[in-house]
């Protein structure tokens, strides 16, 4: 099944690179939950910036297991911990003006 969640490890390992970048992490069932809670949310309904990653294989490529946001779209192929952390560390940052 194409949307089917691979092992946990690659996303314990993104957990790492995103933990000592100083985001708060937490293992769930549902994915990778990630928080930026140094930074304000958008809004009321959203105070922290976060996100539930999920690891699971991609069809478009090949079959090859990637991280994915919380909808749907792709993050990084899964052996790419780096690029990964650097998207999430990139969307879950806001600029305060």
């Amino acid at each position: 099944m194409a949307d089917r969640t691979v092992s946990d490890d690659r996303l314990a390992a993104l957990g790492a690179h995103l933990s000592a970048r100083r985001l708060d992490v937490e293992l769930t069932s549902r994915g990778l939950r990630v928080e930026n809670a140094g930074t304000p949310g958008c809004c009321e309904d959203v105070p922290i910036p976060s996100d539930v990653i999920n690891c699971r294989t991609r069809v478009e490529d090949g079959g090859r297991p990637w991280f994915f946001t919380s909808w749907n779209e792709p993050i990084a192929e899964a052996g790419r911990v780096t690029d990964a952390a650097v998207f999430i560390l990139g969307y879950l940052h806001r600029d305060e003006q």
